[in-house]
């Protein structure tokens, strides 16, 4: 019992001094990365987007060297990088709004306005064609999202949105919003579903991170052409729960 315990407390201080030195690393590579992000707005967007994507790829590392995190993802054959898509995931954690950037084709996403004014992250997030919107204001917020989102799509960009609108915990899946449904209606673009785990090893709202191996699932294109909002919905919202069911397994 008494090894027990000391292997135990032993596993309890690496997991808070990995953390800790993931912290930290996270701070520091924020700061310097955001300034040359701001700097290269006189320079085309894919630069900027590309400098982004190298801070997602160094934070996943740290990720993996302090915390021993690790991820793996089924599905990428799915990925079709010709044309643009509306992703539907749900969410877990801050993992994914990171790691997305990272090993999904050139995007933008839908979050909160008020995330812009973040000291150094913010800013840089405000120069890589967001989709802030007021979620204090629904019917302002769904215009907007068809409209920039639109634009993003004809642009080549793919729309991540989680349709649950918040982080959930590893055993709920909250209801689908109908609007990144709505996008893909309107804008005849298909709709990429994806499941994850994130929260397993990556809390939501916890400054801990455990040792694991976060799974992704991506699942085939919804086609949104001539259906309804609610319909293609309906399907990105049953095929993440059967998927959820899989990985969990």
């Amino acid at each position: 019992m008494a090894q027990h315990n000391t292997l135990s407390q032993s596993n309890n201080i690496r997991i808070y001094l990995g953390s800790a030195a993931f912290f930290v690393g996270l701070v520091i590579s924020t700061i310097l990365f955001a300034p040359i992000i701001l700097i290269c707005i006189v320079f085309p967007f894919s630069i900027r987007y590309n400098i982004g994507k190298g801070w997602a790829g160094t934070v996943l590392k740290m990720a993996e060297i302090c915390c021993g995190i690790r991820y793996e993802v089924e599905g990428l054959e799915h990925i079709k990088t010709d044309s643009a898509a509306v992703v539907l995931s749900n969410h877990q954690s801050a993992w994914e709004t990171i790691a997305f950037r990272y090993f999904l084709p050139p995007q933008t996403s839908l979050f909160k306005q008020s995330l812009l004014w973040i000291p150094f992250w913010g800013w840089a997030m405000a120069t890589l064609k967001p989709i802030a919107i007021d979620r204090n204001s629904k019917n302002s917020a769904l215009r907007k999202l068809i409209s920039r989102g639109t634009e993003a799509l004809n642009e080549g960009l793919w729309v991540v949105i989680f349709p649950e609108g918040t982080r959930m915990s590893i055993d709920k899946l909250g209801s689908f919003s109908a609007g990144g449904a709505m996008l893909a209606q309107k804008s005849g673009y298909p709709v990429v579903p994806i499941v994850l785990d994130a929260g397993r090893y990556w809390p939501r709202y916890s400054f801990l991170k455990y040792p694991g191996t976060i799974k992704v699932k991506i699942g085939p294109y919804i086609e949104s052409k001539g259906r309804k909002a609610s319909d293609i919905n309906k399907e990105a919202e049953d095929w993440v729960i059967q998927a959820m069911r899989e990985i969990s397994q």
